[in-house]
């Protein structure tokens, strides 16, 4: 019985000590993530004395986010950092923050973050996990080895999707391409086979991933913005023992990861004119033609996506508020997504 009972407690209260939160990422040793992450850490170990701490495991040594998020159900993990494919997973209305063609800058998703995070907040909740604090890993564009300069262009690139990733999917079915789906862990192998030949990623990730070694040209047409989050599950987070220690982790993690995201912007920047250093070729901007084709596929794209991923109402929401900023009268903030 008594084992029985140790089992059934989540695992930072196995054992005594310190509560260790078993924290999962793709992202790789070395890159500005971890380095942020590692700072998190020891600022965290610093302020609670010891008494809460991460064990990281980066670099996908977890599995992909489809396995992470299977970990922490199950209690082998209890947290960890998530592009939209994993936040999907937990919680699909997220997946607003990463819906095709909606952003046309920083300063749209700030404002949207502003009026809806109560929102998808609330979701991530009744999925049972903790938002430690929302982040951003940059604007998505497509890498490809063949030249990419229209919609068109992509439909024989052999582009790559992530598996299980509708957002992607609906994205490239609006331009009529079929794409090939592979976990995220398997894609180097996918270039160098060349079972794909194109990939979409922010600058940063393709380059800490090392893909750009096997591309050789940029679609100069984000795709979207894409979002990231670190959730923890409630049950872990329930289980620290201290209130104060729960407080200072959901401090450190919102103080941390709103830098993260700062740095994510300016790098960004600086990956893909690094890219081109490295000799991959930048298209030339799309036409006005093209860019008025994506805003009709992006809500093409979306309008599909509502009542499978987020709601029709939320979109809508979300839609409405990006046109009367666009417009110049914001209005009044959204319903209970309203903050201050």
């Amino acid at each position: 019985m008594l084992l029985v009972c140790l089992l059934a407690l989540p695992a930072p209260l196995r054992a005594a000590g310190p509560a260790v939160i078993k924290f999962a990422t793709l992202a790789p040793e070395g890159s500005t993530w971890m380095k942020v992450l590692r700072d998190l850490n020891d600022e965290l170990i610093a302020r609670t004395a010891g008494r809460v701490k991460f064990k990281i495991y980066p670099g996908g040594v977890q599995g992909d986010e489809t396995d992470v998020v299977k970990k922490i159900r199950v209690g082998q993990l209890q947290a960890g950092g998530f592009t939209g494919v994993g936040l999907g997973l937990i919680a699909p209305e997220t997946r607003i923050l990463d819906a095709p063609w909606l952003f046309r800058d920083d300063a749209e998703v700030d404002f949207i973050h502003e009026r809806f995070d109560r929102d998808l907040e609330a979701d991530i909740d009744r999925a049972g996990y903790v938002l430690l604090g929302w982040t951003e890993l940059g604007w998505v564009y497509v890498f490809s080895k063949t030249p990419v300069d229209s919609p068109a262009d992509m439909k024989d690139a052999k582009m790559w999707v992530w598996e299980g990733d509708p957002i992607a999917q609906d994205a490239y079915r609006a331009i009529g391409v079929t794409p090939r789906p592979l976990s995220i862990v398997d894609v180097m192998s996918g270039l160098e086979t060349g079972m794909i030949g194109g990939v979409y990623g922010p600058p940063m990730a393709v380059t800490a991933l090392q893909w750009f070694r096997r591309l050789k040209y940029i679609y100069d047409m984000p795709i979207a913005d894409s979002a990231g989050a670190v959730l923890m599950s409630k049950a872990a987070f329930e289980a620290i023992p201290r209130e104060d220690d729960r407080a200072t982790l959901r401090e450190l993690c919102a103080k941390k990861l709103r830098r993260l995201t700062e740095l994510s912007r300016k790098e960004n920047e600086k990956a893909l004119a690094a890219l081109q250093g490295q000799g991959l070729v930048l298209s030339a901007k799309p036409s006005a033609a093209d860019l008025k084709l994506y805003e009709r596929l992006g809500r093409r794209a979306r309008g599909e996506l509502a009542g499978r991923l987020y709601s029709e109402q939320l979109l809508e929401r979300v839609e409405a508020a990006l046109a009367a900023r666009r417009s110049g009268k914001p209005g009044r903030k959204s319903g209970k997504a309203a903050k201050g």
